[in-house]
């Protein structure tokens, strides 16, 4: 059986500005289908190569695969259910899956708008599409498609969707095949090193209402912090990986095993040859300030913080159980452990302002991290905060979801404004970095390290792919009036997807109601032992002699 994974080619300006990131989702995909029998696997990084439509289709066709699979996030959801349409064109037989977080979530909107689609998986995929697999290499498939947990698909006019499959428990049977990647394509500007993205730990406790993370990975685990470093010193010695970023949503929440993970780094004498980022909460730098230097000797060179606003209203709205006191500080802390850090900040709520945009810089300024990133809110349709604000939402093109496109109009402010509101905080930080702070500021690996993000930003913003801003037509404040961001005003939420929604709603409200009418009973009963106590059924007794 021949399986061919495709990387769908979308470009929006935004992470990749830093490099060329090594797509790992088929590295981890790769290796559980390899420990189970399958070796004909190929895949084809339409991203990084930039692979256009007629390319694709000569590549698919030279193939000839039985099983097409294809990722997806929510803006490139549109050229993920191309390339499966252009798989069903040139190899009818076939089977196109798509998975994902989107697909996940939205999965009666994919397969309305895309129903050559043959099955999702939804959720974690090492183990539904082995299963998955199997079945299709036994001929199981599609009459027993009903019995595999996790996946959805169309019966007729009828959108199926099985039992949920658990999360993947033994993270540590784990064993990705990173040689499926052509890894001098992937490149970390800034070092101009080889990336590489590993994973030790899935899903998050925590529970911002901006986020789909930790719906979608539901439960936290971490796997043995030594079996992670052996990833690591085999991606350095066998794809000679200069730089890594954790991919998870914040590794230091086991603060045990991540003390593990550094002090294994060490001991290997890894630190010497590869250098690695993270992204975390403040509140976990804040607990852990004495460790940093730990953190620092590891090999840790770059922390992003999700300080997200300079508001603390803003940050309450987030649910991010941080205060703003605490972002400074976390700032400040790493900064003097020697690790860059880079504060991120999210803007384009319908309460957007001139003068809230200035306090933003005004903030990252006063904060002095490294390195600030401004990203329009994107309102993911399968987060808590949308239902919150869904009627607000007037764009359903989701090929812009995209953290660089103003998809929220804000009340006092257009779309247009809010684009040259972040352009002029760029623009005023990076410029003031760029002139009085990174090219005196310290030296040696520091020094290289923030004129290598500089490199970056300057070659994103020449070529005009920064924030798409060349495709939207922006070139300063002149241009405000003529920047178009090219919706597609024809997308919208399916009926099969809304109506979803709308059940999904019904039940929450009344399991709401139920737990109310509950409180309300446990009430009326307590009332009603406090009358009975008032009447002689309390553990008062009168004296004898009264």
């Amino acid at each position: 059986m021949r399986i061919v994974f495709v990387h769908p080619n979308y470009h929006s300006g935004g992470a990749e500005i830093a490099g060329s990131w090594p797509p790992a989702w088929v590295a981890y995909l790769t290796g559980s289908l390899r420990r189970a029998g399958y070796d004909d696997i190929h895949f084809i990084d339409a991203m990084t190569n930039d692979i256009d439509d007629d390319a694709l289709r000569a590549r698919l066709a030279e193939l000839a695969p039985d099983v097409i699979g294809v990722t997806a996030i929510t803006p490139s959801i549109y050229v993920a259910e191309r390339a499966l349409q252009i798989g069903k064109e040139v190899v009818p037989g076939a089977i196109g899956i798509l998975g994902g977080v989107h697909a996940t979530f939205m999965y009666r909107q994919v397969l309305s708008e895309a129903p050559w689609i043959d099955v999702i998986v939804r959720g974690e995929g090492e183990e539904i599409l082995v299963n998955l697999i199997n079945a299709i290499h036994a001929g199981d498939y599609p009459a027993n498609r009903k019995q595999i947990k996790g996946i959805a698909y169309r019966d007729g006019s009828e959108i199926v969707a099985t039992l949920p499959a658990s999360t993947v428990k033994d993270l540590d049977g784990i064993d990705p095949d990173w040689t499926i990647l052509e890894w001098e394509k992937y490149i970390y500007v800034p070092l101009g090193v080889r990336v590489a993205i590993p994973n030790m730990a899935r899903g998050c406790p925590f529970t911002c209402s901006f986020c789909s993370q930790w719906k979608f990975w539901r439960d936290y685990r971490v796997r043995d912090p030594l079996k992670v470093v052996d990833e690591i010193e085999r991606l350095v010695n066998e794809h000679d990986v200069g730089f890594f970023i954790l991919a998870d949503e914040e590794p230091t929440i086991n603060r045990k095993k991540f003390i593990q993970f550094c002090e294994e780094l060490i001991a290997r004498g890894l630190p010497d040859k590869v250098k690695w980022g993270i992204n975390t909460r403040v509140t976990d730098i804040y607990r852990d300030r004495e460790l940093l230097g730990l953190y620092r000797r590891a090999g840790l060179v770059h922390v992003s913080l999700g300080t997200e606003a300079a508001a603390q209203l803003k940050l309450d709205v987030f649910n991010k159980e941080t205060k703003v006191e605490e972002n400074k500080e976390a700032i400040r802390l790493l900064r003097e452990a020697d690790i860059f850090v880079e504060a991120q900040f999210i803007v384009g709520l319908d309460n957007e302002t001139p003068q809230t945009l200035e306090e933003t810089y005004q903030m990252a300024w006063d904060w002095q991290p490294d390195l600030a990133n401004w990203a329009m809110y994107t309102p993911w349709p399968f987060t808590p905060l949308y239902q919150e604000i869904s009627d607000q939402v007037e764009v359903f093109d989701f090929s812009k979801y995209n953290f660089v496109t103003p998809i929220m109009k804000p009340k006092a402010m257009d779309r247009a404004e809010l684009l040259d509101g972040v352009m002029k905080n760029y623009r005023r930080f990076y410029m003031k970095k760029a002139l009085f702070h990174y090219p005196w500021r310290g030296t040696g690996f520091r020094r290289r390290y923030l004129l290598g993000c500089l490199k970056a930003f300057a070659k994103a913003g020449f070529a005009r792919t920064f924030y798409d801003l060349g495709k939207v037509g922006y070139w300063g404040p002149q241009s405000k009036k003529k920047v178009d961001f090219h919706f597609d005003a024809a997308r919208a939420i399916a009926p099969e997807q809304a109506a979803d929604w709308e059940a999904a709603a019904d039940r929450a409200a009344k399991a709401q109601e139920r737990r109310d009418a509950i409180r309300a009973q446990g009430k009326a009963r307590a009332k009603d032992r406090e009358a009975v106590k008032a009447c002689g059924g309390g553990s008062f007794q009168m004296p004898e002699d009264a």
